[in-house]
């Protein structure tokens, strides 16, 4: 990760969602060359992959949260904010949908799901401490 990361405006981390964490870790290290290290979350339910491009952790992987059942596996963006509730709030007002209330993610910081006018996803987060 970039210094930079957790600076308001920066896309900051990159997230694959899906039904076979283990099928879509070996296709990227094969396709890819990533390596990946697998972290328990027992707060969370699950364990979380990260994600490295040689020394740089550049992204996750996690099962698709029971909420979210319905959806097809899916690469997600994340943009660091000062205040996620803030921005929140912000993109109700702008015309935009709140998709996932701001909410804890222990150990890291807070993060949102926001669509656009148009529909477009986009994770917000606020990091307390580096991800990695």
């Amino acid at each position: 990760m970039g210094e930079d990361f957790t600076r308001q405006g920066v896309f900051s981390w990159n997230e694959l969602m899906t039904t076979d964490v283990e099928g879509a870790k070996a296709f990227y290290a094969k396709l890819l060359g990533w390596t990946t290290e697998d972290k328990p979350m027992p707060e969370m339910g699950m364990t979380y992959t990260i994600v490295k491009a040689g020394d740089a952790a550049v992204g996750g992987i996690m099962p698709i949260p029971p909420e979210a059942a319905k959806m097809p596996p899916v690469w997600g963006s994340y943009v660091s904010v000062d205040d996620v509730d803030t921005a929140a709030k912000k993109t109700v007002e702008l015309g935009g949908t709140v998709y996932k209330e701001p909410t804890d993610i222990p150990g890291i910081g807070r993060f949102c799901v926001i669509g656009d006018p148009q529909g477009a996803f986009l994770s917000l987060i606020t990091f307390k401490m580096d991800p990695m």
